[in-house]
């Protein structure tokens, strides 16, 4: 039986990743203004980060249609796939979820559908450890389950500078808490259930990166894959020293996080994921 996956663009995965393991992104649409452009498709990653710093417009996001979820799970099935397992973006965050389930019922063919409930590096590694175990010959349901482990088992974790753009964008979750303070602190924000949550407060940029390090400290002897994420941020090194104090440098996975996320993180948002050990 063979099976395919089918992802959206929230996931971060590089191009060679997403041809390598044969999974095909659904985009989402990224908005300035009056100006709407599908991620990836019509908007690079580049020009996202040069517009969102010149733009008078905070940068939106909009879900995909169901019937670009249709016509991307038609393409696995003319391609050969028995089945289509679909992993998103976190319902906690985005309609996108919605969109793919309304999607499956356009086609005629099987197809699974997996909320991540995570975001960025955490839905790019559930949705890369399927791909490689559909390729290896895994079922649907061993495909489906292996994703609910992992998802089980990742952790997300963000140092953002300003909380306007999740204010604007509605996602601000069960952190609403931070805004009174939000001038005089760092907010530090945990995405690992699937939805924004404080997690919290530091007084520099520095010490928040701290945070985050001795977060991974506390995991140490657990995590299995690790990545640290970020929107155009100049000290994204100074991170990646301070965690190869803690960790192995050899497993520090370095990504820039995409317009999806970015729009909602703001600029210079800094993150890490890691996994930990069944």
């Amino acid at each position: 039986m063979a099976v395919r996956i089918v992802t959206d663009s929230a996931c971060d995965l590089t191009e060679d990743t997403l041809s390598a393991l044969g999974i095909e992104v659904v985009p989402l649409s990224i908005r300035f203004g009056e100006e709407v452009h599908l991620d990836r498709e019509e908007l690079s990653i580049d020009d996202f980060y040069r517009r969102m710093e010149s733009s008078e417009h905070l940068p939106q996001t909009a879900a995909p249609s169901p019937g670009a979820f249709a016509t991307a799970f038609g393409h696995q099935f003319e391609a050969g796939a028995d089945v289509v397992v679909c992993i998103n973006l976190s319902s906690g965050v985005s309609a996108t979820m919605e969109s793919a389930e309304l999607g499956a019922r356009e086609v005629e063919g099987e197809v699974r559908i997996v909320d991540s409930r995570s975001v960025t590096a955490g839905l790019g590694v559930i949705v890369a450890a399927a791909a490689r175990a559909a390729a290896d010959g895994a079922s649907a349901d061993e495909v489906v389950s292996l994703a609910e482990d992992l998802r089980d088992r990742t952790r997300v974790y963000a140092a953002i500078d300003t909380l306007e753009n999740l204010k604007k964008g509605g996602r601000i979750g069960n952190a609403q808490a931070l805004l009174g303070s939000m001038l005089s602190i760092k907010p530090l924000i945990d995405i690992s259930t699937g939805v924004v949550e404080e997690a919290g407060r530091q007084r520099t940029r520095r010490k928040s990166l701290v945070w985050l390090r001795d977060k991974v400290a506390e995991h140490v002897d657990q995590i299995d894959t690790l990545s640290v994420m970020h929107a155009q941020a100049d000290d994204v090194d100074d991170l990646v020293t301070m965690l190869a104090s803690v960790v192995d440098p050899a497993i520090i996975q370095v990504g820039v996080i995409g317009p999806v996320v970015a729009s909602h993180g703001g600029p210079g948002v800094i993150g890490l994921c890691f996994t930990l050990r069944p």
